[in-house]
């Protein structure tokens, strides 16, 4: 049983190797494309990884290591496949992880933030750059940009200065610009 599961792990890695393959492909595609890619050629591997791990677990003994990590995947199985719904949803969550980490490295520095308005202030910076940083924005040109023009920002057009739509309005000006 034991030399079973290296050879489980191998070919569950060469399923989701194969998924990611795919959502390499899907990277520049529209949400509509991406969508269609993953129910197409992604799905039927979801089906079969979801196959396999039934069949492992049974194949092995209610308490094996392997078991345990397989019965794990099964527990969060809607979680995993909610990329398969919903094209904006990433395969993996990177992304979260790495702002994750970046908050727990941030959490000593935030005992000297002085006072709680002072943590609430940090608090909403940190998520704004965080945004920003996913986005590909420079903080720093958002937040001047921000600063000097939130003051004559009617309250109906606040949305337009969150870091999303910031961006969308500045790649529409840079093509109004270049057109004229």
């Amino acid at each position: 049983m034991q030399d079973l599961s290296p050879q489980i792990a191998r070919e569950a890695l060469a399923l989701i190797g194969r998924l990611f393959a795919i959502e390499q492909q899907a990277k520049e595609l529209s949400d509509a494309e991406r969508r269609s890619l993953r129910q197409s050629q992604s799905r039927p591997i979801v089906t079969a990884l979801h196959d396999r791990l039934l069949q492992w677990k049974q194949s092995l003994l209610p308490k094996h290591p392997t078991t345990l990590a397989i019965n794990y995947v099964l527990n969060q199985w809607r979680e995993l496949n909610q990329f398969l719904a919903d094209a904006a949803v990433a395969i993996h969550n990177n992304l979260a992880e790495q702002e994750m980490k970046r908050i727990a490295l941030n959490r000593k520095n935030s005992l000297f933030v002085g006072n709680e308005r002072g943590g609430q202030t940090a608090a909403i910076l940190s998520s704004l750059t965080s945004t920003c940083r996913r986005h590909n924005i420079d903080p720093q040109l958002y937040l001047t940009q921000l600063l000097t023009n939130l003051p004559t920002t009617p309250i109906s057009q606040l949305d337009n200065w969150l870091p999303d739509r910031w961006l969308q309005l500045q790649a529409h000006q840079h093509d109004q610009t270049a057109a004229v």
